[in-house]
């Protein structure tokens, strides 16, 4: 792994309290990001399609144990996983919580 891209996601993630890596033409990444923002949350999106340097971060993503690499979901500094991790949290009742406490929403 690069650690100039590993600094350049983890900086990029660190930004606001949920952060999402996707991509325009992937329909998960719509959904997730959907599901989030239904919440009242305002998430940082990088489309890695129109990203200068998206295909180093894709790479970045993969070796931080993104697969597939998009939606990358950072909730709280965290990496938190891709849509099948977001969405047992839905179903879970665990990722309003996890908004919540990472003051990405509030009641």
């Amino acid at each position: 792994m690069n650690d100039t891209m590993m600094a350049t996601v983890i900086a990029l993630a660190n930004e606001r309290s949920v952060v999402i890596f996707s991509k325009t033409s992937c329909c998960m990444c719509h959904t997730i990001k959907t599901l989030i923002t239904s919440f009242g949350a305002n998430p940082t999106v990088y489309e890695l399609d129109e990203h200068p340097r998206g295909q180093q971060l894709e790479k970045e993503l993969k070796g931080m144990g993104c697969k597939p690499s998009v939606p990358a979901v950072f909730i709280g500094q965290q990496l938190i996983g891709g849509a099948n991790e977001i969405m047992t949290l839905h179903l879970k009742g665990q990722l309003v919580p996890l908004l919540l406490s990472s003051n990405a929403i509030w009641v």
